[in-house]
């Protein structure tokens, strides 16, 4: 077993986010719901700000205890935040909420809050 934490900081990674792509026969889970498509849309806004894999990192998991058949389950670590019906129209307005948009990006748009 070899400790990697100190590489990863070194190359700037600071969160992960994790998107369920589990499947089930008995019930809908994420990976009927998206849940693939979700994580390369994680993927792709990340990469499209150059910040794939230098300072946020994308994994998919199974079951994240979140099942629903409106979307999908995500989590961020280590903010401790967690999502559940999560859809790809929802990507961009989490991402930003998350990490923010560049100074430059014109696709961002502002979170929407319930109360």
């Amino acid at each position: 077993m070899e400790r990697r934490t100190e590489q990863m900081h070194e190359r700037g990674v600071s969160a992960t986010v994790f998107v369920c792509t589990n499947e089930r026969t008995e019930y809908a889970a994420c990976a009927a719901v998206d849940g693939g498509d979700i994580a390369d849309c994680v993927r792709d806004w990340l990469r499209e700000r150059d910040r794939y894999w230098s300072e946020v990192a994308v994994a998919e998991t199974s079951c994240l205890g979140m099942c629903s058949e409106d979307g999908v389950a995500v989590v961020v670590q280590p903010h401790d935040e967690w999502f559940a019906e999560v859809t790809v129209d929802d990507v961009p307005t989490l991402m930003t909420k998350l990490f923010g948009a560049a100074e430059d990006d014109t696709t961002a748009t502002e979170p929407t809050t319930t109360g």
